[in-house]
């Protein structure tokens, strides 16, 4: 999957990133931790550990469970990351990018926990809750 440099920031410009190895695959989750966090599916780009971010001081971060933590910006509380707390793997959020043309819908993740009222006409790659986790 090809990668770019990626660049963005929160709503109110407090936070900033430089992701340099954002996937161009994008990634739709539809736990329920993801739908209640955002108000719907998580849809974001595979970034790897080699985020920088400024404003650092601007952001908060919340451990969502054993295995992975949530970061907003504590300003204007847009979401900024989903991030695996072993591996410091960062997921973000395809909106907060400056440039959005280099994006393709790739994958669809937990799609037995989506509810009926929505479906996406792009064909992806459709992981399970067991397969995403492994079980």
């Amino acid at each position: 999957m090809e990668t770019f440099e990626g660049k963005g920031s929160c709503l109110c410009g407090a936070v900033t990133f430089t992701a340099n190895n954002a996937s161009e695959g994008i990634e739709a989750c539809h736990c329920g931790m993801c739908r209640t966090w955002g108000g719907g599916p998580l849809m974001a780009s595979r970034c790897g550990s080699d985020v920088a971010f400024d404003g650092e001081e601007n952001i908060s971060v919340y451990a969502s469970s054993e295995w992975a933590e949530r970061g907003f910006c504590n300003v204007c509380g847009s979401h900024l990351f989903f991030r695996l707390k072993d591996t410091h793997t960062h997921f973000i959020p395809v909106g907060l990018f400056e440039h959005q043309g280099a994006f393709t819908f790739r994958q669809q993740s937990c799609v037995d926990r989506k509810p009926s009222f929505y479906a996406f006409a792009n064909r992806t790659t459709n992981l399970t809750e067991a397969q995403l986790m492994g079980k």
